[in-house]
Parts: C-alpha cells; sequence; structure tokens
C-alpha cells in the first residue's frame, strides 16, 4: 500500500518537472512577490507572509531485534515495519494556518501501547490522519486551534518525532496515553508566548473508542482537559533552561471504564506481530465487573541545555478513582536522559510550544553526531487487584512495575537524512510477569511460565531507525 501511493506521488512530481521544462517561461504576478523554495519539499509564499503553502513529508523505516522479557518464549525475535510514512500539507490564508498530515504506513504507528482500555482509542490503526487542523492566529499572540490533533502534554511529546533524541519517546507516557493520543479525538484548544519566557496551553478533547467503551450511558463522547504551562527564563541558540507543568482530567459514566494499563516499554516492534511475540505488556488487567470514574494525570518537566550537552526530566502520575467500593488505581512515572552532539551542534529550541527542535549539521560532509543515554522508571498500585481477579481474591497482584535504561546514537547525516540505533535493557519483577502471563499471582508463574522456558524478568532490545525528511 504504501510503495503504491508513493509511486504516484512520485509519478505526479516527475510529470510536473517535465512539464515544467517543457513550457519554462517568465512567472509573473498581480500583487506581491512569490518565493518558491525547494530545499526540504516544496514551499510558496508571498513575501509579506500573508498567503504560504508548504509540501514535505517523512519516512521513518524501523527495524527491532528483542529478546527475554519481549517475547512469548524469551527466545529472539525481530520485526522491519515502517513506523512513519507522513505527506504533510500546510500552510496560511492570512490569519488562519492549516495543517492536514496523512501517515500511509496504515497506522503501523498507532498500534501497540494502550489498546481500547490503555489509551482511550481503538487502538487498530483505522484513521490515518496524524493531523487535521485549522488555527486562527489574528489575537497574537493567543492561537486558537481545532480539529485532529495531540493534546499538549510533556516536554518529549511536544518535541516532533523527526527530532526526538530517542527513537521512541518515553515509556512513562504508556502510563496515560490519552492525554497525548489524537487517533479518533476531536478538539480546540488555545495557546499562546508572553513575556518572551512563558508559554502556556489548554484544550478540550472529545474522545472516543470502537468498542464505545468511554461513551456514557447516554451515548455520549468522553470529554478530556489538558492543560500545559512553560516558564523558559533562558533561551537563546547556545543555552536553554525549561520548566513545565502539565494537568489533565476527564471522568466516565458508572460501569464504563475498567482502567487496563500496558507498555511496549521502548519497543514498538513487539506489538507489530502479537502472534509470535510477547503481546504488549500488561501493568495492570481490566478487571470484572470494576470500574473507576475519574482519571486524573499530573506532570513536570525539566530541562537545561548547553552548547552540545542537554539533560531532560520528566515526571508523570496518574490517578483513577474507583467506582463505589473498589478501590484506586495509581501510575507513577519518571525519566531521566542526557546527551551530547560530538561535532558541537546545539539543539534548537521554540518558545511557541514549548519544544526542543532540529539539529542541524556543522559540517555539511561528516554532519552531526549524537550519543545519549535514558533512564525510566514505571510503577502501578491497586488498592485491590492489578490481576483482573475479583474484589475478594486471595491471589491478586496490588503493584507492578519497571526499569528501562537506553543507551544510543544518532548520526544527522545532513538536514534531510538521520540515523539512529538505541540499546534498551528493561527490568521488571515476578509480579509483573505474572500479568504478562495473564495470570493471578507470581505463584503460579513460577510453575507455568518456567514449563515453557519463558520467566525471565529482564528483556533486552536493538531498535534501529532510517529517517528521510522532505
Amino acid at each position: 500500500m504504501i510503495r503504491k501511493h508513493f509511486a504516484g506521488f512520485v509519478a505526479s512530481a516527475l510529470a510536473l518537472a517535465v512539464s515544467a521544462q517543457a513550457f519554462a517561461g517568465t512567472v509573473t504576478t498581480d500583487g506581491t512577490d512569490i518565493v518558491v523554495k525547494t530545499k526540504g519539499g516544496l514551499e510558496v509564499f508571498t513575501t509579506d507572509k500573508e498567503y504560504s503553502f508548504k509540501l514535505g513529508g517523512r519516512i521513518q523505516a524501523d527495524f527491532d531485534q528483542f529478546q527475554g522479557f519481549y517475547t512469548a518464549n524469551n527466545n529472539s525475535a525481530n520485526e522491519a515495519y515502517f513506523r512513519r510514512a507522513i505527506l504533510e500539507l500546510t500552510g496560511n490564508y492570512k490569519d488562519w494556518r492549516y495543517v492536514f498530515n496523512y501517515d500511509f504506513a496504515n497506522g503501523q504507528a498507532n498500534n501497540g501501547a494502550g489498546g481500547v482500555g490503555g489509551s482511550g482509542t481503538n487502538g487498530s490503526g483505522s484513521n490515518n490522519w496524524d493531523e487535521a487542523s485549522i488555527a486562527y492566529t489574528g489575537f497574537s499572540p493567543i492561537t486558537i486551534k481545532a480539529g485532529r490533533f495531540d493534546p499538549d502534554f510533556g516536554l518529549q511529546h511536544a518535541t516532533s518525532s523527526k527530532w526526538t533524541t530517542f527513537i521512541e519517546r518515553a515509556a512513562i507516557y504508556d502510563l496515560a496515553p490519552w492525554v497525548n493520543n489524537k487517533q479518533d479525538d476531536m478538539g480546540i484548544q488555545v495557546s499562546g508566548v508572553t513575556g518572551g519566557m512563558f508559554y502556556g496551553s489548554t484544550g478540550i478533547y472529545q474522545q472516543e473508542t470502537s468498542t464505545g467503551e468511554l461513551e456514557s450511558n447516554n451515548g455520549m463522547d468522553v470529554n478530556s482537559f489538558v492543560a500545559r504551562g512553560v516558564f523558559a527564563p533562558i533561551v537563546s541558540e547556545t543555552e536553554v533552561l525549561h520548566f513545565g507543568a502539565d494537568f489533565a482530567q476527564r471522568n466516565y459514566d458508572d460501569g464504563r471504564y475498567q482502567g487496563s494499563i500496558t507498555s511496549n516499554i521502548g519497543v514498538r516492534g513487539i506489538s507489530e506481530d502479537s502472534t509470535n511475540n510477547t503481546p504488549t505488556p500488561v501493568f495492570a488487567k481490566t478487571a470484572t465487573n470494576r470500574f473507576y470514574t475519574d482519571d486524573q494525570v499530573m506532570g513536570l518537566e525539566a530541562a537545561y541545555m548547553t552548547g552540545p550537552l542537554s539533560i531532560e526530566t520528566e515526571y508523570l502520575h496518574r490517578g483513577l478513582s474507583g467506582q463505589d467500593s473498589n478501590g484506586d488505581r495509581d501510575a507513577t512515572g519518571y525519566t531521566a536522559q542526557v546527551a551530547y552532539t560530538l561535532t558541537g551542534e546545539s539543539r534548537s529550541y521554540k518558545l511557541d510550544g514549548g519544544k526542543f527542535d532540529s539539529i542541524k549539521p556543522l559540517n555539511k560532509s561528516t554532519g552531526a553526531w549524537e550519543v545519549f543515554y535514558r533512564y525510566e522508571n514505571l510503577a502501578v498500585k491497586d488498592d485491590n487487584n492489578l490481576s483482573g481477579a475479583s474484589l475478594t481474591s486471595t491471589t491478586g497482584i496490588d503493584k507492578s512495575k519497571a526499569t528501562l535504561n537506553v543507551i544510543g546514537v544518532n548520526w544527522y547525516a545532513n538536514e534531510a537524512v538521520k540515523l539512529s540505533l538505541d540499546y534498551l535493557v528493561t527490568s521488571t519483577d515476578s509480579d509483573t510477569l505474572a500479568l504478562q502471563a495473564g495470570l493471578n499471582s507470581n505463584e503460579t508463574t513460577n510453575s507455568s511460565r518456567k514449563a515453557t522456558g519463558a520467566d525471565d524478568e529482564d528483556g533486552q532490545a536493538i531498535t534501529a531507525r532510517l529517517q528521510y525528511l522532505f
């Protein structure tokens, strides 16, 4: 499917190029002069910036090799797939700005973490719109945006997938993926920059699932509120100091939401073939006749960059309030990372959006080289149990946890091509392994998983990506 669509696009582009050569001549306008750029896609805009049009995109081809906890039998497995293949169309008509991004990767980018219970999205990859939004900028410095787009929660998620340091964003987001997942969401967001050091956004999103799990008893979709505030007292080309806070809230009717929590723990490929590999790791199972009514998520973020060195850390806490006599469920995660550009480049930063952006190689022949390390800790607790057993069960699991260490290297060959290689080591405990096996206690785990040689609480993976931007 990907080859078919891109073949058509390439053929059209070639035809346009041939036509341009055949009918070359003078181009005139009856108004403001037009500028045409072909570096990094096709961009056309008027010199007064009143009108613009840009066509570009990104292709991200991934390969994952993984073993241990990441597979059903602890043996080695691998997957190769297109993580993203996005055609991007952006522009503006005076104070109106539009973004239409379509992912030709057949939804592979949407598989995996969260599922129906975890993310509040259908998880099927049935909708390939990466973004479809219209924004009004006439109330500067305030921007009002509506359509389908990511809610604004967290520093790493604010940064485009084109420029994230690691191949996958922090796994702590999997603990509450609905706070930045727009697969079947429609929303409206107000954001703005003020004082040269403050950025804020607040939005309301209508979220749904293919199963109708999040709908109210009257058939209404759940409404989510997401807000983010950033304070950046230092912003320059070579130094950035960033602080941020995030908040998200949504509520469910009685008997609707059962609160499962899952995560790929940094390896997207394990969800690409769940028949032969391990299904997405489970931190909290859907419980029979147990429901939750309130869902609240809070986050903190901080970063400092000086020259080629950058440090980032984030914290996330999610609290699910149990319905009636059911206990509460809490998820907590934190991550810290450090990156260093060996060739001396600094990461660019945009206060509008509170996010890091591209690294542009200083040496066009050798490119830019970046090394990095990240640590993550994820934990889920339940007042009753996480296994899905009844409230009176004596074999229930009250806590699951995992840690993740990642080291890697990025080579920015030029402004269009980036190659990435990450090495991951994850560690869990016997209770998390039991949930992974679909069991209710670690006592049962030891006999059943050891019988098949699948009792490894640790896992390792190597992930690689080739990215091309146009």
